[in-house]
């Protein structure tokens, strides 16, 4: 059965994804942790349920979603996977993480592309890999059928859709990817986004200011 641990890392109170099931294989999704505090949380999580981590997963390859991956394949010696539109997003990171007070900062490069439709596999696991652009130009989000679990990254929020103002993003590109990927998924899927609460596909359709059916925007 697939369990989900989250942390909340950085200023950006970005959201760090843990995914594991009974074989104790984990993977890592969106790793925030900056700070030694942070990094150390994250491993004494790893430690406490006697993890083995084989992947790190970016959703996107913006500077909070992407401070601990250095880490991260340093630590448990494990690949980084990211969508091959996101790699000039990750490259940028290092020519502006100073500018937000990130002088650490470690930059690293991808090892495996993600493809839209691939599947993810880990221990019991298939994560299905959605493409939903918008945000940033390779954007992709992890879907478990079986479970009805979503981790969402920055594209679909309690109430709000992912900033689209930052370079490679687009407004209308990502009301299109939510509207045609994350909500073909059925209303009971749990969406675990890059900050802030979860949320449902449900509730997202009626109730978002930006794509649901009351849309105001």
């Amino acid at each position: 059965m697939l369990e989900i641990k989250s942390f909340t890392f950085n200023p950006f109170q970005e959201n760090t994804y843990v995914l594991y099931d009974e074989t104790k294989e984990a993977v890592i999704i969106d790793p925030g942790c900056y700070e030694k505090e942070e990094k150390d949380m994250l491993h004494n999580f790893i430690l406490s349920k006697d993890l083995k981590v084989v992947m790190l997963l970016n959703t996107h390859c913006h500077i909070d979603h992407v401070l601990g991956n250095a880490f991260v394949k340093r630590k448990y010696n494990v690949d980084l996977y990211v969508h091959a539109d996101d790699e000039v997003v990750l490259k940028s990171v290092e020519s502006y993480a100073s500018n937000y007070g990130f002088q650490q900062y470690e930059p690293t490069s991808i090892d495996e592309y993600l493809k839209e439709g691939q599947d993810v596999k880990f221990g019991n696991t298939t994560l299905q890999v959605l493409w939903v652009p918008g945000h940033a130009p390779g954007h992709v989000v992890f879907y478990h059928k079986e479970s009805g679990n979503c981790i969402g990254g920055d594209t679909l929020f309690e109430g709000s859709i992912g900033r689209t103002d930052l370079p490679g993003g687009d407004h209308h590109t990502l009301l299109h990817a939510i509207k045609t990927q994350m909500f073909a998924l059925p209303d009971e899927t749990v969406v675990y986004p890059g900050h802030g609460p979860e949320t449902t596909i449900g509730q997202e359709k009626i109730h978002n200011p930006f794509v649901g059916e009351r849309a105001r925007f």
